[in-house]
């Protein structure tokens, strides 16, 4: 199954890639490896703005970093022309706008990496990563990830 198949059987329709909001551009190819700047969460097309352990639970969270990792797909579409090009999904780096005392930024990530093995597979979609909290995220956004993907 292509993964545009698998996008389609998930209901998910790639959005546009946004204009960048500062002096960066959204993606950047070097060899075969294709860097995406960060992604915040977007609700309604909106910054989903809140903190995690706050006002903010880990469901939403992960529902949150689930946004992220379709824009991310997005942009990732736009960079390469053909998602079914995807070798790898290599590295995905989520920074959680959360309280000093939250400590499942983890488990919020997983909203991203557990949808990115649904659509490239277990062996395409399984990835490094790292989770961090963070005091705040431009525009008070409750979850900003980045992405490294491999290009076969």
């Amino acid at each position: 199954m292509s993964v545009y198949d698998k996008l389609k059987s998930l209901h998910i329709e790639l959005p546009p890639v946004a204009i960048p909001a500062a002096a960066y551009v959204p993606f950047v190819q070097t060899g075969n490896l294709v860097f995406l700047s960060g992604h915040i969460a977007k609700k309604d097309g909106k910054v989903w703005a809140g903190q995690l352990g706050k006002d903010i639970s880990t469901a939403e969270g992960q529902q949150a970093a689930r946004a992220v990792a379709i824009d991310l797909m997005g942009t990732l579409h736009a960079a390469v022309g053909d998602l079914n090009k995807i070798k790898r999904i290599v590295k995905v780096m989520s920074l959680v706008n959360s309280t000093g005392d939250f400590t499942e930024q983890h488990l919020v990530t997983n909203g991203c990496s557990e949808l990115l093995g649904q659509v490239f597979g277990p062996q395409a979609g399984a990835h490094a990563r790292s989770a961090f909290g963070v005091a705040q995220i431009p525009m008070g956004a409750c979850v900003e990830i980045e992405l490294i993907a491999e290009i076969g």
